[in-house]
């Protein structure tokens, strides 16, 4: 069957379509884009009185600061943490609904209630939560022992903004990992059980592969997710501490820029979290997607 092309008498028209997105994009992404780039070559003081044109000055001086070093590593185990974290127990809640899918619905509906929380919502809930005063956790957790204490204790708020960013983002995931479950042919999971393959092994030999492309999209999106989206988690619990145990990259390119008016190198703390994204999102689609299975 011939598929029938649509063909516009009027040459102007296509483009006059497409005006109002690419309109969009260049004033809301390739606009700022340029201008945190050319931002990031300059030097300014804080009321806006004298720039002066500093070439990689900023670049350099990032790359040799402690600080900036710290809040690579701290992204690095937080972007990790919370993608892993939450796509794990996202995909076995998923698991556990595709057994009971038509006894299910109450529990599909409140596994996707916390995604229309607001992210600086739910730092405040797991705010009150894991507060050392307050919070109900740490009372539990002092009857085991712990002594709950984000405000001082690093490892603590590490664990706060990783609990608060992957519940956020576990209904999301939880959707699409149903969707694909109900996706897969139920012959395919009844011949591997003829053939003697146990629960276990079906799911990690035949349904886990099927779901690799599922998989790999939400991979890309929680890691975009992690690097940018968490910054209310982050702003709402521990603003970057204790000593910056917490301070991520978008957190930091906050606190220079728009609390410490530092524009300069602010503007260079984008353009290096830019181009991470950009590696990032090319190592996926270069080496990791071949490994997906369509």
């Amino acid at each position: 069957m011939q598929t029938k092309r649509t063909i516009f008498s009027n040459r102007v028209l296509p483009y006059f379509l497409l005006a109002p997105q690419l309109a969009i994009t260049l004033i809301f992404f390739i606009w700022p884009a340029a201008q945190a780039v050319w931002q990031s070559f300059l030097r300014e003081d804080p009321f806006g009185m004298k720039t002066t044109f500093v070439w990689f000055a900023n670049y350099t001086r990032l790359l040799g600061s402690a600080d900036y070093l710290n809040s690579l590593v701290v992204t690095a185990i937080f972007s990790i943490s919370v993608t892993v974290l939450s796509m794990g127990l996202s995909l076995l809640f998923a698991v556990c609904v595709n057994r009971v899918l038509r006894t299910g619905r109450i529990y599909t509906t409140l596994l996707v209630w916390p995604y229309a929380v607001a992210p600086a919502a739910a730092g405040l809930l797991w705010w009150f939560l894991f507060n050392p005063s307050i919070g109900i956790l740490p009372y539990v957790l002092r009857h085991f022992g712990y002594d709950w204490n984000h405000r001082l204790n690093g490892s603590d708020a590490m664990i706060l903004i990783v609990v608060a960013s992957a519940w956020k983002q576990i209904s999301y995931n939880f959707l699409f990992f149903v969707a694909g479950l109900q996706s897969i042919p139920h012959s395919v999971t009844e011949a591997a059980a003829i053939d003697g393959a146990g629960p276990i092994k079906r799911f990690w030999t035949v349904v886990f592969p099927l779901l690799s492309p599922t998989t790999f999209f939400l991979a890309v999106i929680n890691v975009t997710y992690a690097l940018f989206d968490t910054f209310p988690i982050v702003d709402a619990t521990t603003s970057g501490g204790p000593s910056q145990s917490t301070n991520t990259l978008v957190y930091k390119v906050y606190a220079d820029g728009f609390v410490g008016l530092n524009l300069g190198p602010s503007a260079a703390q984008s353009v290096i979290l830019m181009l991470i994204v950009i590696v990032l999102t090319i190592v996926q689609f270069r080496w990791i997607e071949k490994k997906v299975q369509y």
